[in-house]
């Protein structure tokens, strides 16, 4: 995510570090899945085990959603930068949305087995699309249609539109790509996280499982290709019904593929070296989210403070930062992207020296 987020140019990006613009996929479209679906393993062990073991069922939802409302905060209060405008803030955003899932997700997570799940996964994912394709709403010129999966005409817009009016995406105003609706099928994906998380647990071989995963993976990716051609398109900004159930595909697949590679592939030597070279991911992955909403702030801050030119005008600390880079003798998108592992590495070193002082920040 700061990768994709933090480029040189927005104008100058390879296709791959972009978002799909709307019906299709990138690998960028990956990754906001991808964070849903590995915190629904994470909730499996965190808070299913305990639920399992018999703790205070009431208590684990309590804890968990304060956790989930600071996250909330954070990501709002991170809106609220530069302008601190109340009346104009965007209240939805990716921060909002895993805490919004999170929050859905714990008390299935601790009242209901694995089955149970799974037919709250498909009731869920069959009431977004019917309701997405066959109930008719006004688009901002108050055209009605119904199943009209274009910017700002679908259901999730428009219900957008009656709770957030004035508090939506800037760039679009009209829909809001984190949306209230939208959160359905985004929350599935975190729930078939939660399955993942579950099927870790049984005690089954873990070449097994990799099996299985790899297997059903296969199978969402199948799933979701047809019901592109059949049901609606595969849309990140919709969250729409294939591209849950792809991206969980792909999910599975990677997923599986490094569990085989870090603890199920029976040569002890190639699993060591495996883990030795997985510490980049590790020091990231400990302060996750703490990273993610400063490099959010940083982003902000780059953008918000001004440097005065020669000529008098004014040019955000971003551009002078990246203008350097720009003027090396590099094609434009290969400037862009340098820029952004620049900042990534300037991350990486906080993130780095968090790890080694062992300051771990727990939402």
């Amino acid at each position: 995510m700061l990768l994709v987020n933090n480029p040189g140019d927005w104008g100058n990006l390879y296709s791959q570090l972009a978002h799909a613009h709307w019906n299709g996929w990138t690998f960028t479209d990956w990754i906001f899945p991808f964070f849903l679906f590995i915190g629904g393993v994470s909730m499996s062990f965190s808070l299913g085990r305990r639920a399992d073991a018999g703790a205070d069922k009431a208590a684990l939802l309590g804890k968990l959603f304060k956790r989930a409302l600071l996250i909330f905060l954070i990501g709002f209060l991170l809106n609220t930068i530069p302008k601190f405008d109340l009346s104009t803030v965007r209240i939805p955003g990716v921060l909002q949305r895993i805490a919004l899932c999170t929050m859905l997700a714990a008390p299935l997570v601790v009242y209901f087995n694995w089955r149970q799940i799974l037919a709250w996964i498909a009731g869920l994912l069959a009431f977004y699309s019917v309701v997405m394709l066959l109930v008719p709403v006004p688009d901002v010129n108050g055209v009605v249609g119904a199943g009209v999966l274009e910017p700002g005409r679908d259901v999730g817009a428009w219900l957008d539109r009656q709770f957030l009016s004035g508090h939506l995406w800037a760039q679009s105003k009209t829909w809001d790509p984190e949306g209230l609706f939208t959160t359905i099928p985004a929350l599935c994906s975190q729930l078939i996280g939660v399955l993942a998380g579950r099927w870790l647990m049984v005690k089954r071989g873990k070449s097994e499982q990799t099996v299985w995963m790899l297997l059903t993976g296969l199978a969402l990716l199948l799933l979701g290709a047809m019901l592109d051609v059949v049901l609606m398109p595969i849309n990140k900004s919709l969250w729409t019904t294939p591209f849950c159930l792809f991206t969980s595909g792909w999910a599975l697949l990677m997923f599986s593929a490094f569990y085989w590679l870090l603890d199920a592939n029976p040569s002890r030597w190639l699993r060591v070296r495996a883990q030795r070279g997985s510490g980049f991911f590790i020091i990231y992955g400990m302060n996750a989210l703490f990273i993610f909403a400063l490099s959010g702030l940083v982003a902000k801050m780059l953008g918000f403070m001004k440097i005065a030119q020669p000529d008098g005008t004014l040019r955000s600390l971003g551009a002078t930062l990246y203008a350097p880079i720009k003027a090396l003798p590099l094609q434009p998108q290969a400037a862009s992207l340098l820029y952004a592992l620049l900042f990534n590495a300037v991350m990486f070193a906080v993130a780095w020296f968090m790890w080694r002082r062992r300051w771990f920040v727990k939402v």
